[in-house]
């Protein structure tokens, strides 16, 4: 990436200089949140149709049936 010190990409070497630890940690363990953003995706488009929930207990049911729910509720 030094050779590219004196180039028009200095910039992309700087760039990736600054990122290059996390670019590695992405490589190496490969996990990802796509489920997670995947699920408040959906919690936000029911919400965007439904205008507001008067009743959270009726807005958490539905969230639970688009997102996969195997018909038990764990309670903590």
């Amino acid at each position: 990436m030094m050779q590219f010190a004196h180039s028009p990409a200095a910039s992309l070497a700087r760039t990736l200089t600054s990122w290059l630890e996390p670019i590695v940690r992405m490589w190496r363990y490969r996990y990802s949140n796509g489920m997670t953003e995947g699920f408040h995706t959906k919690m936000e488009m029911m919400s965007r149709r439904a205008f507001g929930f008067r009743n959270l207990n009726n807005y958490r049911l539905r969230v639970l049936a688009h997102c996969g729910w195997d018909g038990v509720i764990n309670r903590v």
